[in-house]
């Protein structure tokens, strides 16, 4: 499989169904799967950052990036969130995933937002140019294990200038000030 063969697109409502077996198999469970019907029916959506990953007709991987807020002292901080990444475990560790994460990066600053933040594998995030959060003053909203895990990228140089505070997910994530969310747990495609 050649990444040239990806086709890496927007969503469409006919492909909601493989969407939800390549996120449910990709993490063993039908959370992050159930995460994403939320998701979509939510006011955090944005269906042109809801990505599939196309090989031969068949929905081999999906990323989402949904809108999120920062919450500072003074003001609420618009961000995406991106989560989950998931990628069909029989073609895991073949870069669809990274693929995806870089179109799907580049189709965000074309949109013009300026900060992501992940939960997720401290070292396959770094690639693309992600950094702790929390040395840059961006807080998690639940404890973290590893506060390494919990980073976020500046799409727009000196996006997080003056932004130091608190994340907040949609209400579709389940997060108050609890566990750590159903977003990243890296399986594969590293």
């Amino acid at each position: 499989m050649s990444q040239e063969a990806i086709l890496i697109r927007s969503e469409t409502p006919a492909d909601h169904a493989a969407i939800s077996e390549v996120v449910s198999l990709a993490f063993g469970r039908a959370d992050e799967a159930r995460l994403v019907g939320a998701l979509r029916a939510s006011e955090a959506f944005i269906p042109e950052l809801s990505l599939v990953a196309e090989f031969d007709g068949r929905i081999v991987g999906h990323l989402l990036f949904t809108r999120l807020h920062i919450r500072t002292p003074d003001a609420s901080v618009a961000a995406l969130a991106l989560a989950p990444l998931s990628v069909h475990p029989e073609v895991q560790n073949r870069g669809i995933g990274m693929q995806l994460t870089r179109d799907g990066l580049d189709r965000c600053r074309r949109l013009s937002h300026g900060l992501v933040i992940v939960l997720g594998h401290p070292t396959y995030y770094p690639r693309f140019g992600f950094r702790p959060a929390v040395p840059a003053g961006i807080l998690a909203p639940f404890p973290l294990r590893d506060d390494s895990a919990f980073m976020v990228l500046e799409l727009v140089p000196n996006a997080l200038q003056g932004c130091r505070g608190t994340v907040e997910y949609p209400p579709e994530f389940g997060i108050a000030s609890g566990p750590a969310p159903a977003v990243e747990r890296r399986r594969g495609d590293k």
